[in-house]
């Protein structure tokens, strides 16, 4: 994985993880990997990949069972208000790019509807 030098690695690892479950990459109930797999797999401290872990349980999208490892969260309404974030979050950037170009709205629109029917 290549890393952005201004974005935290732990957000990094984070968001893709994310990404995975909101894809359905890892299913509802999934074991994810340990947390030393994680740190292996990524190339990180074991650390970042405990704090990875940490806030992915903060936020609902994981659940640590003692003795078990951790798992992606059963909670299908915490994984669609997730894809919906992460969805709202690239129309967001999408919004602001076609912006800074002066591209209309409309032109916008055509572009996607275009791009989809690809």
């Amino acid at each position: 994985m290549q890393y952005d030098a201004n974005i935290p690695i732990w957000l990094q690892v984070m968001t893709m993880l994310q990404t995975d479950i909101a894809t359905g990459q890892r299913p509802p109930g999934e074991k994810l990997p340990s947390g030393r797999d994680l740190a292996l797999s990524c190339s990180i401290n074991p650390n970042t990949a405990a704090r990875v872990y940490q806030e992915l349980e903060k936020t609902g999208l994981c659940v640590t069972r003692r003795g078990l490892g951790t798992f992606v969260t059963e909670d299908t309404a915490r994984i669609a208000r997730l894809r919906e974030e992460l969805a709202r979050q690239a129309v967001a950037q999408f919004v602001k790019t076609v912006k800074e170009l002066g591209i209309s709205p409309q032109e916008a629109l055509r572009m996607v509807t275009e791009e989809e029917n690809e």
